[in-house]
């Protein structure tokens, strides 16, 4: 079975990354060889629908479980359409996070964990800069 785990980093080692939608990295690992391939996340620096994109784009590999930090309610709406299983509130390394799902330790989640916008970051936001107040 194909597991994800969004992941700050490119290997099993790499600590789990709270961010669903804007992680740099999805680990997608067999849950049987611990195989695994690195997908760089593409939709971690989108001005919106970050969630949406990376649920489509772990959904098109074939994931069937996302093991993550937090998700959003738009990415939990994909994800649940996709018939992906959403785990979440999990920390530790990409292969911990593996082995705690495998041996029943972590349950799936019924609803999304964040608001819209979480992880965005300094920097980012939604176009509401500083305004001058002119006479």
């Amino acid at each position: 079975m194909k597991i994800c785990v969004s992941a700050s980093t490119n290997s099993l080692e790499a600590p789990v990354d709270p961010r669903f939608g804007r992680c740099p990295y999805f680990m997608i690992v067999d849950s049987e060889t611990l195989q695994f391939e690195a997908v760089p996340n593409m939709a971690s620096g989108a001005m919106s629908g970050a969630g949406i994109q990376a649920a489509q784009t772990i959904a098109s590999r074939g994931v069937k479980v996302l093991i993550t930090g937090n998700v959003g309610p738009n990415a939990f709406q994909a994800l649940s359409a996709a018939g992906i299983k959403i785990v979440t509130g999990v920390s530790g390394t990409v292969r911990d996070v593996i082995e705690r799902y495998k041996r029943g330790e972590l349950k799936e989640t019924g609803a999304p964990t964040v608001g819209g916008h979480f992880g965005m970051g300094a920097g980012r936001g939604r176009g509401q800069g500083q305004r001058r107040w002119r006479p």
